[in-house]
């Protein structure tokens, strides 16, 4: 399912979770650059998205609870989205 909401397209999956593109992130939550949210995510600054394929999409909940959390490093820290 394809949903719009004001802050870019979401998408959910068969679990009833919406997921954001790697774009969604960069442009909607953290004005910067889709190559940028790749360096945070390989640098362990960020956490990781679910593959689909050859597609990256962040669960937004995850995201959403990592920025209510000040953006910590998330492989040095014992962060966790729950």
């Amino acid at each position: 399912m394809v949903e719009k909401t004001s802050l870019g397209e979401s998408i959910e999956d068969g679990h009833g979770r919406s997921l954001l593109s790697v774009t969604d992130v960069a442009e909607n939550y953290l004005n910067c650059s889709p190559r940028h949210i790749r360096r945070l995510v390989d640098s362990g600054r960020m956490p990781r998205p679910i593959k689909l394929g050859a597609l990256s999409r962040f669960q937004r909940s995850v995201i959403e609870k990592w920025i209510e959390d000040g953006c910590p490093d998330v492989r040095r820290k014992k962060w966790s989205a729950r």
